[in-house]
């Protein structure tokens, strides 16, 4: 677990946790780190201690399991006082502690290093520094909020905490993070070797000694850059608050409770400051924010990124060249991604300059990247060199898998599947980025509609995450283990889901648009609405996102759809205004500068002043957290409804996928989980009573009144596994 040894008069504690995938602090080894640390400070032999391991990472974190077993606020509590009382001891003891920072220091692993009197860190590009805990509803419990903002001040700590940022070595030296960096894991622990030996006497500069000859913290220390009640102080938390408030409003309870931890914790001496973290960590941990998004944002989204949804016994095609039809926002973009991730790329569009064109995305991005020293020129140049742009059909020859990726347009893509399919061989896949139309019937165009699949990518591709991969009726298990294995390569989260009209993603996030472009019709203040969509813990307002996707597009699905299903686009009261506004107005959305919003150039964008004309506000408006239940109850709903239908097949692909896809509020756990962080009864009842005022598209499903009938949702969700 923890190996020790002697070097030159030093302590050398080498963590290395065989059996677990890598070091994390859990039970096992929190107790070994104890009793190691007691062995070391009472070897006469050790003039001073080195932490460091013999893995490719320092300590990747806390065992979140080892949180999601504590039954209780208290339980908790004691499990935290306990590592603190242990790092505590490292700062105590009387004898200096330096960490030898050889891999990725996350959460928990780096306030071990934080605990250390010297933090030296290997020099290389690919280790992180963080706490990046609050992206997960929780916030570091280890003395993170004590002891960094005594190092580097309240604002920077305050910053790097809440935002969750995580550094390479060198962005960690400049910010104050680790103290010193080394070339070589040799150099790396000679360094620390010799300042524990320069160094016998070493404090932490909130400590002191006192007339016992005990290491007590100071009751007066001055933090970097002001303490608490210093004007700096004052206007830092004025601001921070002021800030959060606008950034998550009251939705993240750990978010604030960093707040507090900071603005309490950093008023009194350390020891007193590390128990408020304890307390506020042990009820925030107890929280069902903190569970929801720990179970779906840490453990759902690591299965899925290790291809839980992968057939078992089939053999992937691995995928070293893949063509991409289509060179627009999105195929350029899946261009990029696969290059990056060293697969030979075959760009083809309607001519080599449009091509040409989307292949000038990648030299874009390429060029930041080199000029933010994230790579080198040569290396860029390589990346560059995989991507081929071609408007000859012949040139897709060789390619493992074909992503179409041109207009909404059904006969378009058939037109293009059966142009690229004369040139592939018959064990390659074909897949279609489309976004909404049924994957079934664009595999009528395919020679071998068993091995045609969707895989639905979200802009801009190289930011967003996820992609959907959907399963046609006829597809079958080799192309579904091949698309995983590319989408794992290209490094995305894969969710799997049947074929339905809009498959999952899309249908649930077409109920957020069409919600609040319904509530527009209604006369309710566009500002409002917006507002209303922000506060429920969406990305942006309802409105906005539209614009963004762009009203003609939504004009086009609607269309398409009531072309293919017979549903009067025209008839629905969002349909009336996509149609407004882009047959009679040109308003065609944020691509156009002119939608629900505009765009001026060098200036922020607002709100179209001719929505009041359009739609007069009516004289009584509602309140906003009867908006913010229209919104997410209407989310939810359409995702249970897609559970119930088999289109989405796991609680876990439909909770990852409405956080990745759509931005749904993470706090709740995703869209699915909404239902239970509300409770089942409240949500039944809640929709039964929106249906009566705002019509049938609230109405909930026989099942759901079933389990709400029995307050079961785990019965509910066990039923359509």
């Amino acid at each position: 677990m923890i190996q020790y040894t002697i070097k030159k008069g030093v302590a050398v504690l080498d963590i290395n946790m065989e059996g677990y995938p890598m070091n994390v602090l859990n039970e096992e080894s929190i107790k070994a780190l104890g009793e190691v640390l007691e062995r070391a400070l009472s070897d006469d032999a050790a003039k001073g201690i080195v932490i460091t391991s013999s893995r490719k990472e320092f300590v990747a974190g806390a065992d979140l399991k080892m949180l999601q077993q504590s039954a209780d606020v208290e339980t908790t509590y004691q499990m935290i006082r306990q590592l603190h009382n242990i790092f505590r001891r490292m700062e105590t003891g009387r004898k200096p502690v330096v960490a030898a920072i050889n891999g990725t220091a996350l959460g928990g692993g780096y306030e071990l290093a934080l605990a250390c009197h010297r933090r030296i860190a290997l020099n290389h590009e690919k280790i992180q520094i963080g706490l990046p805990e609050i992206q997960i509803g929780l916030f570091p419990g280890g003395g993170g909020t004590q002891r960094l903002p005594r190092l580097i001040g309240i604002e920077p700590a305050m910053q790097f905490i809440l935002q969750a940022k995580r550094m390479n070595p060198q962005e960690a030296l400049k910010a104050g993070l680790v103290d010193e960096l080394a070339d070589t894991r040799e150099e790396l622990l000679q360094k620390a070797i010799d300042w524990a030996l320069a160094n016998p006497s070493a404090l932490q500069p909130y400590d002191e000694i006192d007339k016992k000859g005990k290491v007590v913290g100071k009751k007066d220390y001055r933090i970097p850059g002001g303490n608490v009640q210093s004007p700096k102080g004052v206007q830092t938390f004025m601001a921070g608050t002021a800030l959060l408030v606008q950034k998550v409003h009251f939705n993240y309870p750990a978010a604030h409770a960093v707040m507090k931890c900071l603005y309490e914790g950093l008023q009194v001496p350390i020891d007193l400051g590390l128990d408020i973290e304890a307390k506020y960590f042990a009820q925030i941990a107890q929280t069902k924010e903190a569970k929801n998004m720990i179970r779906t944002l840490f453990f759902a989204m690591n299965e899925a990124n290790k291809g839980a949804a992968a057939p078992q016994g089939v053999t992937p095609r691995e995928v070293k060249k893949v063509g991409i039809l289509g060179a627009g926002m999105m195929g350029s973009g899946i261009a990029y991604v696969s290059a990056m991730a060293g697969i030979e790329v075959v760009l083809k569009d309607v001519s080599v300059e449009k091509a040409e064109k989307g292949k000038d995305y990648s030299r874009e991005l390429l060029k930041k990247s080199v000029a933010r020293g994230k790579m080198n020129r040569e290396q860029a140049d390589q990346v560059l060199a995989l991507i081929r742009p071609t408007a000859d059909a012949a040139d897709l020859a060789g390619c493992d898998l074909v992503i179409e990726a041109v207009f909404e347009d059904r006969e378009l893509k058939y037109k293009v599947t059966q142009e690229a399919e004369a040139f592939l061989d018959e064990r390659a896949v074909f897949a279609s980025n489309t976004s909404t139309l049924p994957i079934t019937s664009l595999a009528e165009a395919s020679r071998r509609p068993e091995q045609f699949i969707g895989l639905h990518f979200f802009s801009p591709v190289d930011k967003m995450m996820l992609v959907e991969i959907i399963m046609g009726e006829k597809t079958n298990d080799y192309a579904l283990a091949t698309a995983i294995a590319y989408v794992q390569k290209i490094r995305k989260t894969p969710i799997v889901v049947n074929d339905s009209r809009g498959f999952y993603t899309s249908r649930c996030f077409g109920t957020y648009t069409s919600e609040g472009i319904t509530m527009l019709a209604e006369g309710i203040v566009p500002a409002l609405i917006e507002h209303a969509g922000e506060q429920a813990g969406m990305p942006v307002g309802p409105l906005e996102v539209a614009d963004a996707v762009n009203l003609d597009l939504i004009y086009k699905v609607g269309k398409q759809t009531e072309k293919d299903t017979g549903l009067a686009f025209s008839s629905l009261p969002e349909g009336k205004v996509i149609i407004k506004f882009v047959e009679e107005l040109g308003r065609t959305g944020r691509r156009d500068k002119k939608g629900f919003y505009e765009y001026p150039e060098n200036e922020p964008k607002r709100l179209w002043k001719g929505l009041q004309e359009l739609f007069p506000p009516k004289a009584e408006q509602p309140p906003i957290e009867e908006l913010k239940k229209r919104l997410l109850y209407r989310q939810a709903l359409e995702a249970a409804r897609c559970f119930e239908e088999g289109v989405v097949r796991t609680r876990r692909d439909a909770d990852v996928g409405s956080i990745l896809a759509w931005g749904f509020p993470p706090y709740t756990g995703g869209a699915l989980s909404f239902i239970d962080y509300v409770g089942i009864q409240t949500f039944v009842a809640e929709l039964e009573r929106l249906a009566k005022t705002y019509g049938e598209r609230f109405t909930p499903t026989d099942a759901l009144r079933e389990a709400a009938a029995k307050n079961d949702y785990a019965g509910y969700i066990n039923r359509w596994k």
